[in-house]
């Protein structure tokens, strides 16, 4: 199915981004640069910083890229009482950042951005995850097995701890994933 003129490329080295948009049949490529700059200013509105850096990201590609070329970049945060709980430094940070969700309803931002020659297009998706309680055991097994080192919050919804721990979502399960792809498909089309 073709739903844009443009030939799509997502740079992401996100292996569930990378499923999920291939969820939806439409060809694309990967494209990745070493080291993009994720900062943010620290003066910056929580729910402002996934949209933030997915503009960032997409300014690291506008030279390279092509006329016919249409960038996705996203970046997704854990906001936990108006806390951004990114991704852990190593697996105690990750223990701890699950013990601080455990009994708490936290919200998922993903910020997309579509860039085109002379066009961009940017939004975000917010989801509600309410966590049940989580005892220290649960919390040891998953990290150490899972190794969650590369998710914001320091889970995956979509594996063991999403199973066991998420009592309830409000909004886009995708977005938790990492890519609200009902809304990005949507924009697609309207691009």
């Amino acid at each position: 199915m073709k739903i844009t003129k443009y030939k799509l490329i997502l740079a992401s080295n996100s292996p569930r981004r990378k499923e999920l948009l291939a969820g939806i049949d439409l060809p694309f490529e990967i494209h990745t640069l070493p080291d993009v700059d994720e900062s943010y200013p620290e003066v910056l509105r929580h729910e402002e910083v996934p949209e933030f850096i997915a503009h960032k990201k997409a300014s690291a590609y506008l030279s390279e890229l092509q006329d016919d070329a249409l960038l996705i970049t996203a970046d997704t945060v854990v906001l936990l009482h108006d806390k951004i709980l990114g991704k852990p430094a190593d697996k105690t940070d990750a223990k701890r950042m699950l013990r601080e969700l455990s009994g708490q309803t936290h919200r998922v931002i993903t910020g997309v951005c579509l860039t085109a020659k002379g066009q961009q297009k940017s939004f975000s998706v917010v989801s509600n995850v309410t966590f049940d309680d989580l005892t220290n055991e649960e919390i040891d097994y998953y990290v150490e097995k899972y190794s969650p080192m590369d998710k914001a919050g320091a889970y995956g919804v979509q594996e063991w701890i999403g199973y066991v721990a998420v009592k309830h979502i409000e909004g886009s399960y995708y977005n938790i994933m990492g890519l609200p792809i009902q809304r990005l498909y949507r924009e697609l089309k309207e691009f």
